[in-house]
């Protein structure tokens, strides 16, 4: 989630809706200028107990931060303590219970993203074990209850703590005990937009599946493959979904923007601090009729940071989020941007992904969305069959289309060969949490501490 680090006062105020829709627009960029921007989280677990460390206790959180310092990281303070860093890779920032996140910094290619990767797992390993923290790679604890986990100093987090219940029965859990893997990628034009919207909607459910690793919580199989993804089904629904209007005709900025003014507000940032605006509406903002700043109006700054509580399975800001994924080990953190980069940058794999999706109805892809954490890539396809039955033809487009970017590296590769985890899932026909369970059922024989052995960085 997001790390703010001082306000903007100099920020443009918004006097009329067409600021908001051009902020959209902002963000087209031409095809060379396209990049790729990584996001991936882990959990931080002390290898004495397992247990979670907190922020303040020695060896904990802050120490942990504090020892990246070493290697040019740049602290990032709010109220008094550190609470995310920034750097030439990016930044890194704490989930609400300590997930540790790398947000990396926008690069050309994949292979400048596996470095980045490999360099930021090797920073935090050498502090970790310095520190006596260990790094895992799932998409959820596998055995922490709620009450086990600590709750990191940030302010937006308490606001968010404290609505989440109101509006939902997990969003909590999606706070405090979950892991994803991100990839936040460019669109040249307001159509280029859409089309790439529609094709990572559609597609995002086989995402969720090939990367489905979450099959446990408090120390037993849940039911599901992918829970991470369940949690999403009672989080907010008014801020989470499948977002079918992306679909409908003339869909574009202006649509967009009418669903983000419809998401209800968390908060506003003011003067280094989160003021509580939970449940308020950003229009009665652009009319100066906020309750907690009455007469006040909204800035640039602040529509960027509302967008930024909106989570639906693809998100919109000046650039593309696909937020499905669960997360996982080194080699599927790669994975993740190298489907979405396949299918998304290149034009030719866009329309193929698309020619492939497009006759789906919303009610297609509701249900497959819905069917895939507990089933995966079993999951009834539109028009009859497996999700599983279409996963190879859409890796191939992927495949395809990052053979066509020619971004080669030193050695003289393109960036196809990032995919082969997945190709590997599909060959195999178990998705890593089938791994998992698999593991927990036989060699481990129920003692599921072994996943801190086989599942760390």
């Amino acid at each position: 989630m997001s790390t703010k680090t001082v306000s903007d006062n100099s920020a443009a105020v918004i006097e009329d809706r067409a600021q908001l829709i051009a902020y959209f627009a902002g963000g087209e960029k031409p095809a060379e200028r396209w990049r790729i921007g990584t996001e991936h989280e882990k959990f931080v677990y002390r290898t004495t107990d397992h247990a979670a460390p907190s922020y303040d206790e020695p060896g904990g959180i802050r120490d942990l931060l504090a020892g990246l310092e070493r290697f040019g990281w740049r602290p990032v303070e709010e109220g008094g303590k550190v609470i995310a860093l920034t750097g030439r890779d990016g930044s890194v920032s704490l989930e609400p219970a300590g997930q540790f996140e790398l947000s990396g910094a926008p690069l050309e290619n994949l292979h400048q993203t596996c470095a980045e990767t490999g360099r930021h797992l090797d920073q935090v390993k050498a502090i970790g074990d310095e520190l006596g923290l260990g790094f895992l790679g799932l998409g959820m604890w596998p055995d922490k209850r709620r009450d086990e986990l600590p709750i990191m100093p940030k302010g937006r987090y308490g606001i968010m703590l404290n609505h989440m219940p109101r509006v939902g029965t997990m969003g909590l859990d999606m706070m405090l005990r979950t892991c994803t893997i991100q990839v936040n990628l460019d669109y040249s034009s307001e159509a280029d937009m859409v089309q790439k919207f529609r094709v990572g909607l559609a597609l995002q459910p086989l995402a969720t599946a090939l990367f489905a690793n979450s099959p446990f919580t408090d120390g037993l199989p849940n039911g599901q493959l992918s829970y991470r993804s369940h949690i999403w089904s009672d989080t907010d629904p008014a801020r989470t979904g499948m977002l079918p209007f992306v679909f409908e005709d003339g869909f574009g900025y202006d649509r967009y923007t009418d669903y983000a003014l419809d998401v209800p507000m968390y908060f506003v940032y003011r003067d280094g601090r989160y003021i509580d605006a939970a449940g308020l509406s950003f229009r009665d903002f652009l009319k100066g009729q906020l309750s907690v700043l009455p007469g006040e109006k909204p800035t640039i700054d602040d529509w960027a940071d509302h967008l930024s509580t909106a989570f639906p399975e693809v998100r919109l800001k000046t650039f593309l989020e696909m937020r499905g994924a669960d997360g996982g080990p080194w080699n599927r953190i790669c994975a993740l941007p190298a489907l979405w980069v396949g299918l998304l940058y290149d034009q030719g794999a866009l329309d193929a992904a698309w020619d492939l999706v497009k006759h789906w109805s919303i009610e297609d892809r509701q249900h497959l969305r819905d069917s895939v954490p507990a089933l995966g890539l079993d999951a009834p396809l539109p028009g009859g069959g497996r999700l599983r039955d279409v996963a190879g033809e859409v890796l191939d487009i992927a495949g395809r289309g990052l053979s066509a970017r020619r971004r080669l590296s030193v050695s003289g590769e393109d960036e196809s060969g990032f995919i082969e985890p997945l190709r590997e899932v599909v060959r195999s026909g178990k998705v890593p949490a089938q791994v998992l369970l698999n593991k927990f059922a036989g060699e481990w024989s129920g003692d599921l501490s072994k996943v801190y052995d086989e599942y760390s960085f």
